[in-house]
C-alpha cells in the first residue's frame, strides 16, 4: 500500500509547516485527491489515523476532498468536469482532450494552534 508512504510524507510536511509557523499542534489537515491519482481515499484515511499519533497531527481531523477529472478540449477550447471517465468533450464530442485536474493529490490547508 503506497498510501502509507504518502501519509508519512504528508506528516513530514505537516511537521515542517508547524515548525515554520511556530506551532505545536495541527488540528485539521485538508487534502485534495484526484480520481485518477491512484490514491485510495479509505486506505489513506486509515494510514493517516495509524501514523498521526506522536506527531503534531495527533488528534487532527483529516478531510479528503475528491477532485473529479477536469479536461480542456483541444478542438473547441471548452473546459469541462467529467462525471464519468469518458475522455471526450461534452460540448463537441472530440476525443482530443487534455486532463488539467484530477490526476494528483495536494495538501490544501492546515489549521494549527
Amino acid at each position: 500500500m503506497h498510501e502509507y508512504s504518502i501519509v508519512q510524507s504528508l506528516l513530514e510536511s505537516c511537521e515542517e509547516h508547524a515548525r515554520t509557523n511556530e506551532s505545536t499542534k495541527v488540528v485539521k489537515v485538508i487534502v485534495k485527491i484526484g480520481v485518477l491519482s491512484g490514491v485510495e481515499p479509505d486506505l489513506l484515511q486509515t494510514a493517516f489515523d495509524t501514523f498521526k499519533e506522536k506527531t503534531v497531527c495527533d488528534g487532527a481531523e483529516f478531510i479528503i476532498n475528491h477532485q473529479k477529472v477536469v479536461i480542456s478540449c483541444l478542438a473547441c477550447d471548452e473546459e469541462s468536469t467529467l462525471e464519468k471517465n469518458e475522455f471526450s468533450c461534452p460540448k463537441c464530442q472530440s476525443n482530443q482532450v487534455k486532463v488539467i485536474d484530477g490526476e494528483d493529490m495536494y495538501l490544501m490547508s492546515l489549521e494549527m494552534e
